[in-house]
């Protein structure tokens, strides 16, 4: 067995002490021949310090494109020419999104706004749309609205979210390759203010978007400096119109090695399946991921592109043996 897997055995499963950056890179470049073996280290490193149940969430979008920002990879941005155009969901349509997402058993609901950062009328329709699915679902509620201030992290714990997303991305390096309208910096400093309110952070990125193996390994030391209590895990989906709509697809083996790296940098850490695993894996690596350190999925839809039936990932979880976590009466 490679060295980095007996390191990775004694100090992250033994001691649940995650890899370094030099560690994940190791990981990272493994041969394809020790690939199994890595996934199979880091699924006992998940069953060890998570435990067998998976999260299930659901994701809507509250204000879709029109967004000021150049997110190279984002089809919502106004700024390129791919197809999404600006609109808003009534309150009615959100309760209606989270009853359909709580109907297939998730216990997180996350509305997503395509913005730099909230608006007063974003906030409001955030908080009028918070209390109507509080009133009618029980689940919990997630957000995702950009950069924040002080005030709106408060207002936001206010509303009673219990979870803030925002994606750093990219490693630091990489970044300014991707986005120029803000920096990694300030997308830090929003989580920063998210972590010291109590809320629980959430916070990825995508995978290949350009970045070397040494930038991924980077992104997932500077992801566990964080110590995020989620990290979804996205592949790039290549939009067209929009300036990465070009990049090839990330190879399914290179993306069961990241998702075998990025557990053994972050043991005790929700890593959820996210967007374009369906193309970068499809069916067989969906499985392989599960049994390789995932432990949480979105089901359904994502924000622009289509996913796999809620059906089809339940039944999997099923076969596998997976059971879904429950709600919890405590946030």
């Amino acid at each position: 067995m490679p060295e980095i897997l007996d390191q990775a055995r004694t100090q992250v499963l033994e001691n649940g002490v995650g890899l370094d950056e030099a560690g994940v890179l190791a990981v990272l470049n493994l041969p394809d021949e020790h690939l199994p073996a890595a996934l199979q280290l880091a699924h006992d490193v998940r069953m060890r310090w998570c435990g067998p149940e998976v999260e299930v969430e659901g994701i809507v979008s509250l204000k879709t494109g029109g967004c000021p920002e150049d997110c190279h990879f984002c089809s919502q941005s106004g700024l390129f020419t791919s197809p999404v155009r600006s609109v808003w969901l009534d309150i009615p349509s959100l309760v209606e999104a989270a009853k359909q997402t709580a109907a297939t058993g998730a216990t997180e609901f996350c509305i997503v706004a395509a913005v730099r950062g909230p608006d007063a009328r974003l906030m409001k329709q955030m908080r009028e749309g918070v209390a109507a699915i509080k009133a009618e679902v029980d689940i919990q509620v997630a957000a995702s609205l950009g950069m924040l201030s002080q005030e709106q992290v408060d207002e936001l714990v206010d509303m009673g979210v219990h979870r803030y997303n925002h994606n750093l991305e990219t490693c630091r390096s990489y970044f300014p390759n991707v986005v120029t309208t803000h920096s990694w910096e300030e997308r830090w400093e929003t989580l920063r203010m998210v972590r010291e309110s109590g809320m629980e952070v959430c916070c990825g990125g995508i995978l290949g978007l350009g970045e070397t193996v040494e930038q991924r390994a980077e992104f997932a030391a500077q992801l566990a400096e964080l110590d995020p209590h989620e990290v979804p895990l996205n592949f790039l989906n290549p939009r067209p119109g929009t300036p990465l709509g070009d990049r090839p697809v990330v190879e399914g083996k290179d993306a069961l090695r990241a998702i075998a790296a990025f557990r053994l940098a972050m043991p005790r850490t929700i890593l959820r399946y996210a967007g374009g695993r369906e193309i970068t894996l499809g069916d067989l690596g969906t499985r392989d991921g599960l049994l390789g350190g995932i432990n949480a999925v979105i089901v359904g839809n994502y924000l622009t592109t289509l996913g796999r039936p809620a059906t089809d990932d339940l039944k999997l979880l099923d076969d596998l043996k997976m059971p879904v976590k429950a709600l919890s009466a405590t946030l």
